[in-house]
């Protein structure tokens, strides 16, 4: 397996798209998936191949010159539990101090919302090292409460 950084805006858009709609435990809603492949493509963008088939990714959000988010990533499910998304998360660190950010951000279904699947989303992120800073309860609408996470880089 190997990481590499994606530039072309189409391989962006592609490559999520077919991942994402591999996750419908995680990514159910038809709007958030198409807004997703379209935002993708003017961010840097890392995807995970097994041979020559993309089998994740995850898109980082500049938002200024201390803070970058993970603001999507996903890695099909037969994928998991093979230490795949440690190294992808530690892929967006290295991006992150390569540029001097400071600080990594996800935001994630809340404990609020009762799911599996996201509870181990949350104790994957806390593993880690992100620390949870804040739920808003009504940014993805009242059913999906949102969890701020955050990680200190230097």
């Amino acid at each position: 397996m190997q990481i590499i950084e994606i530039i072309d805006i189409s391989d962006k858009s592609d490559i999520c798209n077919l991942v994402l709609w591999a996750l419908p435990n995680w990514f159910g809603i038809e709007k958030s998936i198409v807004d997703y492949v379209d935002t993708v493509r003017e961010m840097p963008f890392f995807a995970v191949f097994d041979d020559k088939m993309a089998i994740g990714f995850v898109a980082l959000k500049i938002h200024n010159e201390y803070t970058a988010e993970i603001y999507v990533m996903g890695i099909l499910e037969e994928y998991h539990k093979q230490g795949i998304g440690k190294k992808i998360v530690a892929t967006c660190e290295e991006h992150c101090k390569e540029n001097n950010i400071e600080f990594l951000t996800v935001k994630t279904l809340a404990e609020l919302r009762e799911d599996e699947n996201y509870r181990k989303t949350r104790l994957f992120y806390q593993a880690m090292g992100f620390k949870p800073l804040e739920i808003f309860e009504t940014l993805w609408g009242e059913a999906n409460p949102c969890l701020f996470l955050v990680k200190y880089l230097k």
